[in-house]
């Protein structure tokens, strides 16, 4: 049995994370913390049993534990990871891992060093349309890609808590930037896995279109070119509706995601389709436990054989590449900025 702590006790942890570990019969969650001690009453009603900390240092030493579940705002992550690493624990974070290229290099270094699994909540993997356009993609249904383009269409920022106090995701020291960071790290690692394709270049645009009160951006378009492929990507908070879809078109074909629908288009004179309905929608709530199975799954693996945390790592190091050089090229007017092997195979 391995023995667990989440470390952050919000929404993502409560309705996203221990659902799932509460269904793996071979991982127990014996503690939690959170900075807010209002935080107590949540454990006690979703995890009978669990020990409260009030404090990350107070838990560690505290618990013998086999890893950590770190669900945190995204300035405290580095921190928290290498305090885990040095008492010899495996690590699953929430996205993003860091935003910083340093951090990752010292973090990977402690990680190997320790010989313990340091892997990123890429949960978006395991949503169905989105395994399920990977399938296709690699039946070659619609041979090869040559363009895709992603759209995340949001009304706000998730909230968080329970949405009375200070979100903060709109907070840049402790967010790391607005919708980019948020939504960008999903759609970065989800054209990765499809296109099995690193992007060689970057071009983006960071704006403020409606939330005027908002001190970082509310919506993004970035542009990727991959080496036998080019990407679009538009991510706003200041749409009318929520939405979520995505098209790639092909050599022989196209494929279209909106939302809880895939449709694929033949190419040529008789225009074929064939359309798939999922009973979830992507744009369906912020949480996804039904997503987390496969996540607990990849990280368990991890601990078990580290060419499972390795690959993961690796991928997260491609997305804080990437929202790195999305935030230097608005900075630059939209310059296109490479992404050098270096700045993203630091785990290969």
């Amino acid at each position: 049995m391995l023995r667990g702590a989440i470390i952050g006790l919000g929404n993502v942890a409560v309705h996203g994370h221990l659902p799932g570990w509460l269904s793996h019969r071979d991982v127990e969650i014996v503690a939690a913390t959170d900075v807010g001690p209002g935080r107590r009453s949540l454990m006690d009603a979703h995890l009978p049993g669990g020990r409260w900390y009030d404090s990350t240092e107070a838990l560690l030493a505290g618990e013998a534990l086999d890893f950590v579940d770190i669900c945190t705002p995204p300035a405290t992550h580095a921190g928290l990871v290498r305090t885990a690493l040095r008492r010899g624990l495996h690590v699953l974070c929430e996205k993003p891992l860091v935003c910083g290229m340093e951090e990752l290099r010292e973090l990977t270094g402690m990680a190997e060093e320790a010989d313990k699994a340091l892997f990123t909540v890429h949960n978006w993997h395991h949503a169905p349309i989105v395994r399920f356009v990977r399938d296709l993609l690699r039946r070659k249904v619609i041979g090869e890609v040559t363009h895709v383009r992603w759209r995340t269409l949001r009304m706000k920022p998730a909230i968080t808590g329970d949405g009375r106090g200070i979100n903060w995701r709109l907070d840049p020291a402790m967010a790391g930037g607005g919708i980019l960071v948020d939504h960008g790290w999903h759609v970065f690692y989800i054209l990765h896995g499809w296109l099995e394709q690193a992007p060689m270049r970057v071009s983006a645009r960071l704006e403020t279109r409606r939330h005027t009160q908002y001190p970082l951006e509310d919506t993004a378009t970035i542009r990727l070119e991959f080496p036998h492929a080019e990407g679009e990507v538009f991510l706003t908070w200041a749409a009318d509706d929520r939405q979520t879809g995505a098209e790639l078109k092909g050599t022989r074909g196209s494929i279209h995601v909106k939302d809880s629908t895939v449709v694929l288009k033949a190419a040529g004179a008789d225009r074929a389709e064939q359309q798939w309905t999922f009973p979830s929608s992507l744009s369906e709530g912020s949480h996804h436990p039904d997503w987390f199975g496969g996540v607990a799954d990849g990280f368990i693996a991890g601990m078990r054989d580290g060419a499972a945390w390795r690959a993961n790592l690796s991928e997260a190091s491609l997305c804080v590449a990437q929202l790195a050089m999305a935030q230097e090229s608005s900075r630059q007017g939209g310059a296109w900025l490479p992404l050098e092997d270096a700045r993203w195979s630091v785990c290969r």
